[in-house]
């Protein structure tokens, strides 16, 4: 086992390093979902984190650069979900292709957002507001409807790998 320590002091020639000890918090994945002229649109996020629960509000990242921007950006609505280890190939396909979701016969909420069924939660959210975050933005949004099952192994990202946690 190699336990080399590397320290650094961030900065615009070494992103890549960034970016490695950013992915050393092991996280959940999620598919964020929105309704558009195009059809559905979905981003593969891990920046997820829950923020309140009085009034109900999650925040996730988006960069600014991605093409999938506009579409989360316009959006008044959208939906968040928590992924299962058995909807692998579902995460890939979407972080691969915005459109992936198109041929899936999804649900529309009564906002009209596809939501994908049997994620282990699902967050169906309206937006509260979008802050600024360097290259990112803040996409703060209030929780107007949960649905999650119970039971089920996240799926989960580490070190630029997608996998799963395993539960005793």
């Amino acid at each position: 086992m190699n336990n080399t320590n590397i320290s650094f002091v961030p900065n615009v020639a070494n992103t890549r390093d960034l970016r490695d000890a950013f992915g050393r918090f092991a996280t959940g994945v999620t598919l964020v979902t929105v309704g558009t002229s195009q059809g559905v649109v979905g981003i593969v996020a891990n920046s997820f984190s829950s923020v309140s629960l009085t009034p109900p509000m999650v925040l996730w990242c988006l960069d600014r650069e991605s093409r999938r921007y506009k579409y989360f950006e316009a959006a008044e609505h959208y939906a968040i979900h928590i992924l299962s280890s058995d909807q692998q190939d579902l995460c890939w396909s979407v972080a691969k292709d915005a459109y992936a979701l198109r041929d899936k016969n999804l649900v529309l909420n009564a906002q009209g957002v596809p939501v994908i069924e049997d994620c282990l939660a699902r967050f169906e959210c309206s937006r509260h507001a979008i802050y600024e975050g360097g290259d990112h933005v803040i996409m703060l949004g209030t929780v107007d409807r949960v649905d999650m099952r119970e039971e089920g192994e996240p799926l989960s990202f580490f070190k630029g790998q997608i996998g799963r946690v395993l539960l005793d």
